[in-house]
């Protein structure tokens, strides 16, 4: 069977892509050694330097950072999705009193650097929740703005009959979005919102900078008692990919749970969408 994408490889090209994977493979391992006995060779490697990490003041150290690692990008995620959507919304209003003022928002904010963002409120001083609420504060923000880019998307991404069949029968604009759109919108959206979760959770180690508890305030605190920098870093390198990695299967979870795709059936002349795998279309 033929496939009209791609012409299938002959003998030879399927030959030359193994040699490829082979060569590639042989040098990526390589490198690895080599790393590693460079690390052997300055004592990077020796248990005097690791030692520190199996200690349990300091395993409870990185746990409370991570603890409030974790809090600080869900409080962000959890209050920048409803920013989102609200901006998005906006960004699509008939009016523009409404209309450009979310505009302004979401394009300053989306273009100013998240870090100097995070300084710039950090240097306001006098939060009531010290250097945690900076972090959280740009993070909503920013990723506030991001998202209510992906929401605007979303809901230009629906089919435009879908909305034209809702004024038909009477619908008002906010009914049609609040009922119609936004339901299969979010189905689009999901994706984009789950990488977006991913981004924020990632950004909290910019509250480095302005010492804000997290994981790598105590990375900080580790490596200034111990001088192990590298050991430090690749240990929060190491835990923060874990957290990516569990977050993206939760993201999988829910885009199967509640995310399923639907396939145009043609019934008795008429289409109908069809559930597949989960929830349709509403």
């Amino acid at each position: 069977m033929s496939n009209v994408l791609f012409d299938v490889p002959g003998p030879r090209a399927v030959r030359r892509h193994r040699i490829i994977g082979v060569v590639t493979v042989v040098a990526v391992i390589a490198i690895i050694g080599a790393v590693i006995w460079k690390f052997q060779a300055e004592g990077q490697l020796s248990y005097a330097k690791w030692e520190p990490f199996f200690t349990p003041s300091l395993v409870q150290l990185i746990l409370e950072g991570l603890v409030k690692t974790m809090l600080a990008g869900a409080l962000a995620i959890v209050l920048a999705v409803p920013l989102g959507m609200i901006m998005g919304v906006a960004k699509l209003s008939d009016h523009r009193m409404i209309r450009w003022p979310a505009w302004l928002f979401v394009e300053f904010f989306r273009a100013v650097p998240l870090l100097m963002l995070i300084i710039f409120i950090w240097s306001m001083q006098g939060f009531p929740l010290g250097t945690i609420f900076p972090l959280v504060l740009g993070l909503l923000l920013y990723n506030g703005s991001v998202l209510a880019e992906v929401v605007r998307a979303g809901i230009n991404a629906v089919p435009a009959g879908q909305a034209e069949a809702a004024y038909a029968i009477g619908l008002r604009k906010h009914q049609v979005m609040r009922i119609v759109l936004l339901p299969q919108a979010i189905k689009i959206m999901l994706p984009s919102f789950i990488s977006q979760c991913i981004v924020a959770l990632k950004d909290t180690s910019l509250g480095f900078y302005i010492l804000a508890p997290g994981l790598t305030f105590a990375g900080r605190e580790i490596y200034r008692t111990f001088g192990n920098y590298l050991q430090t870093a690749i240990v929060l390198a190491v835990i923060y990919i874990i957290l990516n990695l569990l977050l993206g299967l939760l993201g999988e979870w829910v885009q199967r749970r509640f995310g399923g795709e639907s396939k145009i059936e043609l019934v008795g002349g008429m289409v109908q969408a069809q559930p597949v795998g989960g929830a349709g279309r509403a």
